[in-house]
């Protein structure tokens, strides 16, 4: 565990470093996890700590919630870089913490960005973790199910962190303002809008937003004992002529409305134009490519099956290299969009679909199409006369795979736009086949 030297100056350190959270109650958002009764939050005031992942964007309290956990925890508490360790300093960990259990003591390891470990490197954990030498409590910006091993995975309860709120990133900046471990003992003059703008552009990492704000308070406009951050000032320290979301969000879900429905028109100027909107005023180009991946189907769909290809590429290159490379990742996949032909024949067959779903959640599964994986399953029938469709020479069956109560309903209805011109032929031969085949 860390501690401070009586010779360290805190003042000299960064603002976000400054106001790291010391306690549960000085932590910001993460409610579903950290609320009242919430289960992580028991276990860390009970110091039930077991193994764990926190998995989330930067800036949303991975770290700071690992040394909250330190200061609270009666284990040893090792803190573990995976950026600045390997094989050897694994082992000379592994060999104390082991010496603490046949002691009696517990050893919490904490590993930040785990994912940058390899397979070897996660391996050395393995064994420890599963005869209790250590609880294991790892970081990682990257999605564990790719990043962390199987086995050590499985052993590890994952927690998600979300990207803070605007509302919370502000309240944040305003105790930083007041806080004397921040500015509290110099009289900074700075409006709870002007905190929202920073709040907003900082995309929900605390670490960003207390960044920007110490850098416009720094430059701020001093008048005595006085120091006032300008709006001017803010738009300096961000690189931004002017904040085009309003704090109530209205603006954000304008633009992007106005991205989709330029696509949607086959309007890849204006669908540009309204993505640079976005992109300038600092939205998260991930959010930009999830709307797209969704427009590639709904709106285009089997007309050009390549365009979801296109959109999910757009997604993955926007997380491999962020702003402002992906902006032209982004663009391609917009613009494609806005040419390709479109359909949306898939959005109304689900809609349609979902509506019955609904309101017959009762309808059997035809017992011809059921799995029978035990014998009494077989003597009631289940899977008696099912056709397996490869069996036959057109690859098709009269089987009934709809409750009786659906025979006959029809959800996909292909437009002749595009390659879906195709799709419909099929399925109108698919049709036809299974009306001069039926009994």
């Amino acid at each position: 565990m860390e501690q401070q030297t009586l010779f360290e100056d805190n003042t000299t350190q960064p603002l976000a470093a400054r106001l790291r959270p010391q306690t549960l109650d000085e932590f910001y958002g993460q409610k579903h996890l950290l609320g009242d009764g919430k289960v992580l939050r028991r276990l860390i005031e009970n110091d039930k700590i077991s193994s764990m992942i926190f998995w989330g964007p930067p800036g949303v309290g991975k770290t700071t919630l690992a040394r909250i956990i330190a200061h609270r925890t009666k284990a040893n508490f090792i803190d573990f870089s995976a950026v600045t360790s390997g094989i050897k300093e694994i082992k000379q960990v592994m060999e104390q913490a082991e010496k603490n259990r046949r002691f009696g003591e517990k050893t919490i390891l904490f590993v930040d960005e785990i994912h940058r470990f390899n397979k070897a490197q996660q391996d050395a954990f393995l064994p420890f973790v599963e005869k209790g030498s250590i609880i294991l409590i790892g970081a990682t910006t990257e999605n564990p199910s790719f990043e962390v091993n199987g086995a050590l995975l499985s052993r590890c309860k994952v927690f998600v962190l979300q990207a803070l709120k605007t509302d919370d990133l502000a309240d944040l900046l305003e105790r930083a303002v007041s806080d004397p471990r921040g500015f509290g003992d110099m009289n900074v003059e700075i409006s709870r809008e002007n905190l929202e703008t920073i709040a907003t552009f900082a995309n929900g990492d605390a670490r960003n937003a207390l960044t920007t704000l110490e850098m416009a308070v720094l430059n701020g406009v001093i008048d005595g004992d006085k120091v006032t951050v300008t709006q001017e000032t803010i738009e300096q320290c961000t690189s931004k002529k002017s904040l085009l979301y309003d704090k109530n969000g209205e603006e954000h879900y304008n633009l992007i409305s106005a991205l989709h429905k330029s696509m949607r028109n086959s309007d890849p100027d204006a669908a540009v134009y309204w993505l640079a909107r976005m992109l300038e005023a600092g939205e998260d180009p991930l959010y930009v490519a999830r709307r797209v991946t969704r427009f590639a189907s709904e709106d285009i769909g089997l007309a050009d099956p390549r365009a979801l290809e296109i959109a999910v590429a757009a997604y993955h290159a926007c997380h491999f290299i962020g702003m402002p490379e992906c902006s032209v990742h982004l663009t391609q996949a917009v613009v494609y969009m806005s040419v390709a032909p479109k359909s949306n024949a898939l959005y109304v067959a689900y809609n349609l679909a979902k509506r019955d779903a609904e309101t017959m959640l009762a309808e059997p599964v035809p017992l011809v199409i059921r799995n029978a994986p035990t014998k009494l399953m077989k003597e009631l029938d289940y899977g008696k006369g099912y056709k397996y469709a490869h069996d036959y020479a057109d690859k098709l069956s009269t089987m009934q795979c709809l409750p009786d109560s659906l025979v006959g309903k029809e959800y996909y209805m292909p437009t002749e736009q595009g390659l879906e011109t195709k799709f419909k032929t099929r399925l109108n031969d698919i049709k036809e086949w299974k009306k001069n085949h039926s009994d």
